[in-house]
């Protein structure tokens, strides 16, 4: 292990490969072990750094050579690594498309195992005032009060709303139950002048816009 220390050292850790930086990060929480051989195995096993950092900790310590320490050593990663993504797109302060709503949310929603919803709350000028979770559910579904998400609107003053949730078991197009839900808020929005502008939906590998395909 000490060529990677002296490579990190000497020439920057974006120098590392992906099986160089995992051996180094496995370094930390395994003791007399050959760690390049473990991360050649868990890439092998896994596909991709992507696909390890999605992979729940019971099947991760299950892995041959792992354990609980170095299972949770990596999820501690994956979830650092995810948090400083999601601080980067903190970064959007205006949506003018679903692309912009994409680079908000998915640093955030992207690798969830459950479905949550979030409203974003924007001025007329599109600039954001406020995104906030307002339901959480499981696998498959979750349950949205509409009433909930106007009246959040009603007290920060936004004229305009855009839902977002996430399809973590499935591909990103809509249920019937999304189509329902986006009817719902769109006319208890039309009541107090706010205009519901798109509902965004994001999966592991894609994302659907009610507003891009016309339903909005």
């Amino acid at each position: 292990m000490k060529n990677l220390h002296d490579k990190l050292k000497s020439r920057g850790v974006s120098s590392l490969g992906d099986e160089e930086l995992l051996a180094l990060l496995l370094e930390v929480s395994i003791e007399n072990r050959d760690c390049k051989a473990l991360a050649q195995t868990l890439l092998s096993e896994c596909g991709s750094l992507c696909k390890l950092a999605k992979t729940e900790l019971p099947k991760l310590r299950m892995m041959e050579g792992m354990g609980l320490r170095s299972a949770e050593s990596l999820i501690v990663a994956a979830e650092f690594g995810r948090r400083v993504a999601s601080e980067a797109g903190s970064g959007v302060d205006t949506i003018n498309t679903d692309s912009d709503v994409e680079r908000l949310m998915r640093p955030l929603m992207g690798n969830m195992q459950h479905e949550e919803c979030w409203a974003i709350y924007l001025t007329s000028s599109n600039r954001i005032v406020e995104y906030q979770r307002v339901s959480q559910g499981g696998v498959q579904a979750t349950v949205v009060d509409h009433r909930l998400i106007i009246k959040r609107a009603l007290e920060l003053l936004s004229t305009q709303i855009i839902l977002v949730h996430n399809h973590p078991s499935g591909l990103a197009e809509p249920s019937e139950a999304d189509k329902n839900l986006t009817l719902k808020v769109k006319d208890a929005a039309s009541l107090f002048d706010i205009r519901l502008l798109d509902h965004v939906i994001i999966s592991r590998e894609s994302s659907y816009s009610f507003r891009r395909h016309g339903l909005l």
